[in-house]
């Protein structure tokens, strides 16, 4: 039931770091949208930089603001300094 995407610039992870993400937003997800664990799954997407833009911010950002629970700080975010 729910689905995590999550977009993030290109990186090799080990199996240990993709099974800990991989718990710590199960873990997150199941809590606070009250689901069981195993209806949570995940995807992790890398996007160039390069291709951050066109990618990511404008069809998932720009214009979507009411679906965002967080705003990233580099689209001038006064909230967020980190």
């Amino acid at each position: 039931m729910p689905h995590v995407n999550i977009k993030h610039f290109p990186r090799d992870f080990t199996a240990e770091q993709r099974e800990r993400l991989s718990e710590a937003v199960t873990t997150v997800v199941a809590k606070h949208l009250d689901t069981p664990r195993g209806a949570v799954s995940i995807a992790l997407e890398p996007v160039p930089e390069a291709e951050w833009s066109d990618t990511v911010v404008v069809p998932e950002i720009t214009g979507r603001e009411h679906l965002l629970i967080k705003t990233p700080n580099y689209l001038g975010n006064p909230q967020e300094n980190a």
